[in-house]
């Protein structure tokens, strides 16, 4: 008995240490080689210049701001906070490069939001023109920290071609360098000597919540029409400030799009709407200004209160208009705000704020208004 025991309690030990030598003695995996990066030339687009970048007459400490120095304690410090923003600057270039790569630092390592995804945010987005001159999508990088170096998009097919880099939305830049394969053909383009349209505005205008950059309405128009815009959306703070006015005034603009009213309830927008209208009138009385209506939150069809508060500031926007025009305000223009999300209630992220889908429809109706303004 004893000896049985004994052969029983050795098989026992033998098959538990088995598995342990066997699995101590099999070879390991080799771990998947990391393909060397490319050899690159980068290109500092600092050195060219980038669109949506205004004042460039006026010193400013970081170069991809978008209010000059000048308005550090005039403006509010929301709105000063909220212009370190890169929102509507974008780069312009040729090149024939088969790899397009981007490196650049952020201001802040707050990559995305709860609704708004870091392609957006913080983003650098790119567009080619196509062989028919039109533009259309190539690539977005994904930015995962503060300091990004990734290839955009690489694979492209052969060829000199144009393309365009819109910046960060919600984010700022503290450098930015756009890499190309060695070798490659690779030429900066300056920025357009048109005057630009100038969006001063709220979230929306800033850009929540597209998807990347390009999908802004103000970057949408860009393209669509050919033209230079600058983008003065301060989200949660476009309010029609006279301290905005100010700097709006020392532009020499083709337009100013005035989209304040999702930050505003009726009562400003009766005494801040003149005021600022006939600031800009003054001091540019030949430059169209159009004024726009809040967009209807796309959720409003079933929350009252809501409905009401737009149409209430409809209201005192289309009164403040009618008053401006009686009172002689030339190239004073109007763009209702009930279907600029569209009708269906599919055009917004969180009822108040574009999606893409959104984001195209707005384009869609500001184009027929904007287009013969900028042939005068």
């Amino acid at each position: 008995m004893k000896l049985r025991s004994l052969l029983i309690v050795g098989l026992a030990l033998a098959i538990f240490h088995a598995p342990v030598a066997t699995f101590a003695q099999a070879p390991a995996t080799p771990a998947p080689a990391t393909p060397a990066p490319p050899k690159l030339a980068w290109h500092n687009v600092t050195e060219w210049g980038v669109e949506g970048r205004a004042w460039t007459d006026l010193p400013r400490k970081r170069w991809f701001a978008r209010l000059p120095d000048a308005a550090e304690g005039k403006v509010t410090p929301a709105v000063w906070g909220l212009s370190q923003d890169s929102a509507g600057m974008m780069v312009r270039f040729k090149t024939d490069a088969t790899a397009i790569w981007a490196h650049y630092v952020l201001r802040s390592d707050k990559l995305a939001m709860p609704h708004m995804p870091a392609t957006g945010v913080s983003g650098v987005d790119l567009y080619a023109r196509d062989d028919h001159g039109q533009w259309r999508w190539v690539n977005v990088t994904k930015p995962d920290k503060k300091e990004v170096n990734m290839a955009i998009v690489s694979g492209l097919a052969p060829g000199m071609r144009e393309y365009v880099a819109y910046l960060p939305l919600y984010n700022g830049l503290e450098s930015l360098e756009m890499g190309v394969n060695e070798g490659a053909k690779f030429e900066g383009l300056a920025p357009r000597a048109e005057k630009p349209i100038v969006f001063y505005g709220t979230s929306i205008t800033h850009g929540a919540c597209a998807s990347r950059p390009g999908m802004v309405h103000t970057a949408i128009l860009g393209r669509h029409l050919e033209w230079p815009v600058v983008n003065l959306g301060f989200s949660g703070n476009g309010r029609m400030d006279a301290a905005v006015g100010e700097f709006l005034c020392k532009m020499d603009a083709a337009i100013y799009v005035i989209d304040c009213l999702p930050n505003m309830g009726p009562a400003d927008v009766r005494s801040k709407c003149p005021a600022l209208v006939k600031q800009l009138h003054s001091a540019h009385p030949e430059t169209p200004i159009v004024l726009v209506e809040d967009r209807r939150n796309t959720n409003s069809w079933i929350l009252p209160a809501r409905d009401k508060f737009h149409t209430e500031n409809h209201e005192a926007l289309r009164e403040s208009y009618d008053a401006l025009k009686k009172e002689g305000i030339s190239n004073l223009y109007y763009i209702p705000g009930d279907a600029l999300l569209g009708d269906d209630a599919e055009g917004s992220t969180d009822g108040s704020h574009p999606n893409d889908l959104g984001f195209m429809r707005q384009a869609a109706i500001f184009e027929p208004v904007l287009k013969p303004l900028l042939k005068k």
